[in-house]
């Protein structure tokens, strides 16, 4: 796929201050405009809802896409066995860690505060209605769509993603003509998805701002309390992960947790300070060679767990799905949660490599659809999300030097 241009969409410290000039337009409008705030709210509405429903029109198409080409380069990626099928299965292991992990911090997280039940009939009004989720015993046919153009129609993203998987995996089963013909029309339609978000992007700050005067309005100051405790989950969440990745590299890694962290650590500061992975990169290869780690390792599972691995993007979708229920008062049932969590894990594998702002829309939405929470709201966890994003970098690339530490203790050539 050709990748977009990293500056896709605005910059995050305008979509930072949309956000904040909404909300105080939200809270304090009724009080100085009294009667004329009326005819803003609706205003805003507006706005706020045509530029969500603009991109919420690229959801399905850029799922299924990214999903099919990215189940494809998986397969192709473990049919060729060796230390990029070892390191693909230690990143699976790890995300599904990262899942887990992130549902144990979050739900407590959230029950400690709850929305004002008052704000919660007008919230509910406001947001379009979400596809309705059955207890998994009712479901389970319904993971098979029998007609796959419906299920787009209504939202049926389990389902969709499920017949991605399958698409993807059947796609490295043909003639490899027909083969190349296939992924380069996802390809094809994800990138082209991709330059209708960009251009959704851009007027990110004006949407924030319409969306976060409405929230304002119907929450108070409760959505500050909202916008807290996401933050606050999600740094929680990537120092727990950092903390087990220096346990799974002691248990099975055969690194010591000091020596450990004196390698990692120019890496990590690199990470915190530019919030890129990808500049991380030569620290991170500079603190294996003082992991004494084999160069096969080294050369092939740190660029590729920089290309394909983020431990920290189950952690923001998972969280956004979940914040997102539980402002819409929107009951978790555990089937729900084990379904959210692994389209979180199925996102992440298919958005690596996106720019921020689009694999954040693109990995949080399905599971946050999966648990029936609107998304409306989901542009105002993008503003903020700038703000636990540097803990989520230092987590990633604390995990693809643990991953690659741990890859080495499996192979024939791994250092004592």
């Amino acid at each position: 796929m050709t990748s977009p241009s990293p500056r896709i969409g605005a910059r995050p410290s305008f979509i930072l201050a949309g956000l904040a000039l909404g909300i105080a337009a939200g809270i304090l409008g009724p009080a100085a405009l009294g009667a004329r705030f009326d005819s803003v709210l609706p205003a805003a509405e507006l706005i706020g809802g045509l530029w969500l429903d603009a991109l919420r029109m690229t959801i399905v198409p850029l799922v299924l896409a990214l999903v099919v080409t990215g189940m494809a380069g998986a397969t192709a990626t473990l049919a060729a066995g060796g230390i990029a099928a070892r390191a693909l299965g230690i990143f699976l292991a790890l995300l599904v860690a990262a899942a887990v992990v992130t549902a144990l911090i979050a739900l407590p997280a959230l029950a400690l505060w709850s929305p004002d039940p008052a704000a919660l009939p007008a919230l509910q009004a406001g947001a379009a209605p979400a596809p309705a989720v059955p207890p998994l015993a009712q479901s389970i046919r319904g993971f098979v769509p029998v007609n796959i153009v419906a299920a787009a129609a209504e939202g049926a993203i389990v389902p969709l993603v499920l017949f991605a998987l399958l698409l993807g995996l059947a796609v490295t089963r043909i003639a490899e003509p027909r083969r190349l013909a296939m992924l380069e029309l996802a390809h094809a339609i994800a990138d082209s998805m991709l330059v209708i978000v960009g251009w959704v992007l851009r007027l990110a700050p004006l949407g924030v701002a319409a969306l976060a005067i409405v929230a304002g309005a119907r929450l108070g100051l409760g959505i500050g309390a909202a916008l807290a405790t996401y933050v606050l989950i999600q740094i929680a969440a990537a120092l727990a992960l950092i903390a087990l990745c220096y346990l799974a590299v002691a248990l099975f890694g055969r690194v010591g947790p000091a020596r450990f962290a004196r390698a990692a650590a120019p890496a990590q500061a690199v990470a915190f300070s530019t919030q890129s992975s990808l500049a991380s990169l030569p620290p991170m290869v500079a603190g294996a060679e003082q992991l004494a780690l084999p160069e096969p390792v080294t050369g092939l599972v740190l660029p590729l767990a920089v290309a394909t691995f983020k431990i920290s993007a189950p952690v923001s979708a998972l969280t956004v799905a979940v914040t997102l229920a539980h402002l819409h008062g929107v009951p978790i049932g555990p089937a729900q949660l084990v379904l959210a969590g692994l389209l979180a894990i199925v996102s992440t594998l298919s958005v690596v490599g996106l720019p921020g702002q689009v694999s954040f829309f693109a990995a949080t939405a399905p599971s946050a659809l999966a648990l029936g929470a609107p998304i409306e709201l989901l542009p105002l966890l993008l503003a903020i999300d700038t703000v636990p994003d540097m803990i989520r970098t230092v987590a990633n690339v604390t995990a693809d030097m643990a991953a690659a530490a741990l890859v080495a203790a499996r192979s024939p050539a791994a250092a004592p």
